[in-house]
């Protein structure tokens, strides 16, 4: 989002003609500050059938990042005020990874306190898939490093720098059970 603010002076107090541009560029990841906020994060478990075996596509955040840096994720991001979710969740993957997303039924929802940006998150996991071709995933250097497929026996793959109390462990786990035919929980 851009907040543009336009001041026009047609005559300041020294004769001269003048405009005032000022261009704001209004970021909200996981290192803007929203201290003492809640915000809303939208994830993907992005799953493909490789040859009879689910895989779950993870983006590895840039080691940049303060907020979990190299640690693989499902994709997605905040939610801005006022946006719809499935909307902001098809715009963080696109911005993020350069594709398209077919999102289906919301699965989980946890909560965590992201202490970098000093607010609790409310986050919400969907299945999803890519629209089109697996292969031509475009990664923002800025958010991600890497990117793969993963069956759900790699977890030690998809675990490295987590904590083993990482509420995302257990939704990649239960988007995996649940396609296996687990039913969902009353």
């Amino acid at each position: 989002m851009m907040t543009l603010r336009i001041d026009c002076n047609l005559k300041s107090s020294n004769g001269n003609y003048g405009i005032l541009i000022d261009m704001t560029k209004i970021v909200h990841h996981s290192e803007t500050p929203a201290v003492g906020k809640q915000v809303i994060v939208a994830c993907v478990f992005i799953h493909h059938n490789f040859d009879g075996v689910e895989k779950v596509f993870l983006a590895q955040r840039a080691m940049t990042k303060k907020f979990f840096p190299g640690v693989y994720e499902l994709p997605g991001g905040h939610i801005d005020f006022g946006e719809d979710i499935l909307f902001g969740l098809k715009r963080e993957v696109r911005e993020e990874l350069g594709k398209d997303i077919t999102v289906g039924d919301p699965f989980s929802v946890f909560t965590y306190i992201n202490e970098v940006k000093g607010a609790h998150a409310i986050e919400a996991c969907y299945f999803a898939q890519f629209k089109d071709l697996l292969d031509d995933v475009s990664l923002e250097p800025d958010d991600h490093m890497n990117c793969g497929w993963f069956a759900e026996g790699e977890a030690g793959t998809y675990s490295i720098n987590r904590d083993s109390e990482d509420k995302e462990l257990d939704v990649i786990a239960r988007g995996f059970a649940l396609l296996n035919g687990e039913r969902l929980r009353v």
